[in-house]
């Protein structure tokens, strides 16, 4: 099947062939036909499935006609999780209306400068993709209106909802016509997200696209066992000399841990950089560039670079804290080992989080396999002093870890043959690999990256 058989008209198929797509893929097979022909629809997609194609070609056609309505405001809204794919949705919608006359467009997100969205929402615009939070002040403060509104697409639905965005979006959907066409694209259509998209369409039409059977990505997944807070970084600094390590991703759990985690890392002379949801969008895209560049080699990023970044010269993933969600593992794994290559992936773990580590394995159908550093060996839990807890009432003691079925994470403590990580060079030594733009060689000073790389 080609595009010519789903009902786009030649302007659209015309950018389609320039843009260099021949044949659809199959949620798009199915969702443009039903979209074209006005029906709401629910649609389950995993990522890569061209799903934006599928929910923008048919809106583009849409409002390739004249709006019956007066106004300025959007004829088409696309809410997303994330500034990133905000802007990834609106470039895609640009390249597929290149054919339409004045094709106008606006992004809402946080991070970016108030007045430049002020500025295109002053005339009237016929696309608006946003995020929740910085569409809602917008509508707080009367700067947009829906009464033109013809569709209304929620892209990555269940993130959207993991994020916590529920309340904003009920409320956004309430200002707007209820004679409009709404397109929800979910990874999942089961639980909350499928409460919602009930209450969201009329009469939908529901299209799931079975994820393909893909080659395994080869990402050698470890796990380290860290006794605490000191010995994880040990572990980390010994991570970050592995002479096989080109670039290296860090996940951490919160905005304040990846900057203090960066700061700590600078002053240690690494060329390090910190990304995060509260940094401004121009500070985010110059730290990206020095990341594609290759002049920064390690980033400390919160799950907001989990999915959507693609830098080929990233090696190694490394979970300084576990994410939230199953899921989230799977996404920050993925930014190694792509396009064929190989990377590893490195999850450092609490002897308390063995649950979190389960769940995670139980989600990707694999047992992540342990590991050990040579001299950084975690403290076998039994060497414990026993007032480590103070005993409460009626505590019945306790059979040894080992004996109560966890041979498995129990092994993780004791340094096995052969399992050790590579040597690592005597600090100073002239033959040591990251000498030579590994570390920040440049001159130093008493100013931290507060005031220097993170300040920019």
């Amino acid at each position: 099947m080609s595009f010519a058989n789903l009902g786009l008209n030649p302007s659209l198929l015309k950018t389609i062939e320039k843009s260099g797509y021949t044949t659809p893929t199959a949620v798009q097979v199915e969702a443009i036909p039903a979209a074209l022909a006005g029906h709401d629809l629910l649609v389950s997609s995993h990522t890569g499935s061209g799903k934006t194609a599928a929910f923008l070609l048919p809106s583009l056609q849409r409002i390739s006609a004249a709006s019956g309505k007066p106004g300025k405001g959007p004829r088409v809204l696309v809410l997303t999780p994330t500034r990133e794919l905000a802007q990834q949705v609106e470039k895609a919608a640009w390249t597929y209306g290149a054919e339409m006359n004045r094709l106008r467009t606006a992004v809402l997100v946080g991070g970016s400068p108030y007045a430049l969205q002020l500025k295109k929402l002053k005339d009237p615009v016929d696309i608006v993709v946003a995020t929740p939070g910085r569409l809602m002040d917008h509508m707080e403060s009367g700067r947009i209106d829906f009464s033109r509104l013809e569709v209304l697409v929620l892209d990555e639905a269940d993130r959207m909802l993991d994020m916590g965005f529920i309340d904003d979006i009920q409320t956004i959907v309430a200002r707007t016509p209820e004679s409009r066409q709404t397109l929800l694209f979910s990874a999942t259509l089961d639980g909350v997200v499928g409460n919602l998209a009930r209450k969201l369409t009329r009469d939908p039409q529901r299209i799931e696209v079975a994820t393909p059977v893909q080659r395994e990505a080869r990402i050698d997944q470890r796990l380290l066992f860290a006794d605490n807070f000191s010995h994880k970084n040990k572990l980390l600094d010994a991570l970050l000399r592995d002479t096989e390590l080109n670039q290296a991703l860090i996940f951490t759990a919160t905005k304040r841990g990846a900057e203090e985690l960066a700061e700590s890392l600078y002053e240690q002379g690494f060329a390090v950089d910190a990304l995060h949801g509260d940094m401004q969008q121009s500070k985010r895209n110059r730290t990206l560039q020095r990341l594609r560049d290759g002049r920064t080699r390690v980033l400390v990023a919160t799950d907001v670079a989990a999915r959507g970044l693609d830098v080929a010269g990233i090696t190694h993933v490394i979970n300084f804290d576990l994410p939230r969600q199953a899921e989230d593992y799977v996404h920050r794994i993925g930014r190694t080992g792509r396009a064929g290559r190989t990377g590893s992936a490195v999850t450092l773990v609490n002897h308390s989080e063995k649950r979190l580590v389960r769940d995670i394995e139980r989600y990707t159908s694999q047992t992540i396999r342990i590991d050990v550093i040579a001299g950084l060996e975690p403290t076998p839990r039994a060497d414990k002093p026993a007032t480590s807890r103070r005993p409460s009432f009626g505590d019945k003691p306790k059979k040894p870890f080992a004996a109560r079925g966890n041979d498995r994470f129990d092994g993780a403590r004791k340094a096995s043959p052969g399992t050790g990580h590579k040597p690592r060079p005597a600090a100073g030594s002239s033959g040591a690999p990251w000498s030579s733009g590994f570390r920040n060689e440049g001159p130093r000073t008493n100013a931290g990256p507060s005031r220097r790389r993170f300040s920019e």
